[in-house]
């Protein structure tokens, strides 16, 4: 069970990872959470897996804007 939820979140890592590689250096940094919001999807991913990892993540990177929240906001 545990190989397909790596199997099944492989390709979103790899984009996240890519994005923080290839793109974030090249930006300003303005994600107002702690973690980032993508470290914080990244660690979505592998503690809950691809749906609700994903719903997690979508959820954090839609309330990263100024009129969100801000601070210290683990993964639950």
């Amino acid at each position: 069970m545990e190989q397909i939820k790596k199997i099944l979140i492989a390709p979103f890592v790899f984009l996240v990872r890519a994005y923080q590689i290839l793109i974030s250096p090249l930006t300003p940094a303005t994600c107002r959470y702690s973690p980032t919001c993508s470290q914080y999807t990244l660690e979505a991913l592998k503690k809950h897996g691809l749906f609700k990892g994903g719903w997690l993540a979508i959820k954090r990177i839609f309330s990263c804007t100024p009129w969100g929240g801000s601070g210290y906001d683990p993964v639950p």
